[in-house]
């Protein structure tokens, strides 16, 4: 690509990104805000929580100091603010659930959570690709109906319903693949080889959870790719069919399927969560549950926070992806 090709291509690029990034601004200040509302509607008292049973025989001067000492005094929108402005410089408070920074349980946390979701998201776009592809080259056909069949099965099923089957045959009736957790029993190093063995399963998981989606829309655009007159046009000059599916058919189908990309990062987060729950898996979803079963509100607004710029991060990659891919489309417009 020519120099000045890239630089055309780099400008409305860094626009779009700002555009959106300026409309993500009041965008997290409502999630943020709002997850401080719901914790001020929570009947449950966060330093209740944080005290447990020791709660039952203080008193009322040290719940208050206590009150005090956790921020969760003031009114709920104070809260709010003081938590944003401090997110602002990198504070994004304490945990009281986990008894340690906000900053220190998401830096743990999230790589394996990340890996988790780029595996599983990865081998779901490729294999919904590949499959939906040949489904539709053999409309009819005894693989299409195999193939189908099983995309609306999988699409039924819960994720966790699927981890649960896989532990089942995988770890306890076949023995090839662990059942959950980084390592093995007794093992204390996290090695490459360990982490690949206990991934497997977990992304397998994942990616079926996700792969219904793509495979079932890749088969009806590139189906409705195989009757448009430039394929046709393709097949009338000689050219294999291997080459007009995947070469002509197949890109002229994927367009739409970009815009997918997106769309599906909710159902992605949300479906990580439940297979790092079943399998163990050292990722956010452990620090989820602890924070919303302790009303531990700081790591709620920074779990949720983290969710809605994954969301618009993934929103923003597929108007990329689409303007990039489709020369009529002008990512000024987006």
């Amino acid at each position: 690509m020519a120099r000045g090709t890239r630089r055309a291509l780099w400008g409305p690029i860094a626009r779009l990104a700002g555009r959106r990034l300026l409309a993500a601004v009041p965008v997290l200040a409502a999630v943020t805000f709002g997850v401080f509302a719901v914790a001020a509607a929570s009947p449950f008292d966060p330093v209740q929580q944080y005290a447990g049973g020791a709660a039952l025989n203080a008193s009322p001067q040290a719940l208050e100091e206590l009150r005090q000492n956790l921020g969760v005094d003031g009114p709920f929108w104070e809260r709010w603010w003081n938590w944003v402005t401090g997110a602002l410089t990198g504070d994004l408070g304490d945990s009281t659930a986990l008894r340690q920074p906000v900053t220190g349980v998401i830096g743990e946390r999230l790589g394996w959570s990340v890996l988790l979701c780029a595996v599983g998201f990865a081998l779901a776009v490729l294999g919904g690709t590949v499959l939906g592809a040949l489904a539709a080259r053999l409309r009819g056909g005894l693989l299409d109906r195999a193939v189908t069949s099983a995309a609306y099965t999988l699409q039924a099923a819960p994720p966790f319903w699927l981890g649960l089957l896989a532990i089942w045959l995988f770890a306890l009736q076949l023995g090839v693949l662990p059942a959950g957790g980084l390592t093995g029993t007794g093992s204390e190093t996290v090695g490459a080889g360990s982490v690949l063995t206990h991934l497997t399963l977990p992304a397998l998981v994942l990616a079926a959870s996700q792969l219904p989606w793509f495979l079932l829309y890749v088969r009806q655009n590139v189906g409705d790719a195989l009757d448009e007159d430039a394929v046709r046009g393709a097949r009338a000059r000689g050219l294999r069919e291997r080459t007009v599916l995947w070469g002509h058919a197949l890109r002229s189908g994927l367009l739409p399927v970009l815009t997918l990309v997106g769309s599906r990062v909710p159902e992605l987060i949300t479906g990580a969560l439940l297979v790092e729950t079943v399998f163990s898996w050292p990722g956010i979803a452990s620090a989820t549950v602890r924070a919303a079963t302790a009303t531990d509100f700081p790591l709620l607004a920074a779990l949720t926070t983290l969710a809605a710029v994954a969301v618009l991060a993934g929103n923003l990659l597929s108007d990329l992806l689409y303007g990039l891919a489709d020369p009529r489309v002008s990512l000024e417009e987006m």
